[in-house]
């Protein structure tokens, strides 16, 4: 009888330590994310009737010209966010991955703008983006790259560039640590064999350190195209969606549905629909990710 109860605690005790990250899931994750999927059926305003209207809500995205734009926006910035990350992101690692006089400072100084929260990010590059008194128009124009001041924020065609500067300067440091954390597992042993058989120094970063860090720089890739395809507070500071709305992103746009205009039950299904495009995007991540041997 002793050992049958000392054998049902010692089953009972991993899950006691994996149950309050299952009760926070439960909490604020499963149970927000069925109520979203049914409030998507009705048309749920924020007072008045809820009305059932099935599929409606979705169908009405087809036609929906602003929802387009701002799908399209959140691509195309993600598109151009993700590769400045990780090219920074490499660089970064690849500076600091060794043994030398100050390493650790310097790897507190490129992690440190991770820390930041996002708005005051945001709003500080908002003053440095500013065209009376901004530093960055200072600059350009003492060094005579510009010869007026630039509106940084008043089209997407530079501010769009802008802030994936802005997010690059901000994140790289967090994939960078993935990253180098990835270089610093690869055993040496690998490299001294590979030096032995005359591999140079590319050839041993293609062929060798790629392939094995393949599984981190895909979780790297992952939480960065997610983070990127969520992004939002950025645009609501630094541009507020405009001009005319061109600089919206799709969780912006879900945004002011909601809780602007109070169609929670259309907001949702937007939601339910984003949902579905991560785990499109990272189901096809994860499988071009794959080891091809495997």
């Amino acid at each position: 009888m002793r050992s049958r109860s000392r054998k049902i605690k010692k089953t009972m005790i991993p899950y006691l330590f994996i149950g309050p990250a299952l009760l926070i899931n439960l909490v604020f994750f499963c149970l927000p994310f069925i109520q979203s999927l049914l409030m998507s059926f009705f048309d749920w305003p924020l007072l008045g009737e809820k009305i059932f209207v099935g599929l409606e809500n979705y169908k009405a995205l087809f036609t929906d010209g602003q929802f387009g734009v701002s799908l399209v926006f959140t691509f195309k910035y993600t598109l151009l966010v993700t590769p400045a990350l990780f090219i920074m992101a490499f660089i970064l690692a690849l500076l600091i991955d060794g043994k030398f006089k100050g390493v650790t400072l310097f790897r507190t100084i490129y992690f440190s703008p991770v820390v930041i929260s996002m708005t005051s990010c945001s709003l500080i590059w908002l003053w440095i983006y500013n065209d009376l008194y901004g530093i960055l128009n200072y600059i350009f124009l003492k060094l005579g790259v510009i010869d007026k001041s630039v509106l940084w924020m008043g089209t997407e065609k530079t501010s769009l560039p802008a802030i994936v500067f802005m997010i690059t300067w901000k994140m790289a440091g967090f994939s960078m640590l993935i990253i180098l954390a990835a270089f610093q597992s690869v055993d040496m042993e690998i490299y001294e064999s590979a030096d032995i058989d005359g591999a140079s120094k590319i050839q041993r970063f293609f062929r060798i350190t790629l392939p094995i860090i393949r599984p981190q720089v895909g979780l790297a890739m992952i939480m960065s195209v997610i983070g990127s395809v969520l992004a939002f507070e950025q645009f609501l500071i630094m541009t507020k969606g405009g001009p005319t709305e061109t600089t919206t992103t799709l969780v912006h746009y879900i945004y002011n549905t909601s809780f602007k205009y109070y169609k929670f039950g259309y907001g949702s299904a937007m939601t339910m629909v984003l949902l579905a495009i991560m785990l499109l995007l990272s189901l096809l991540q994860m499988r071009m990710m794959k080891d091809p041997t495997e």
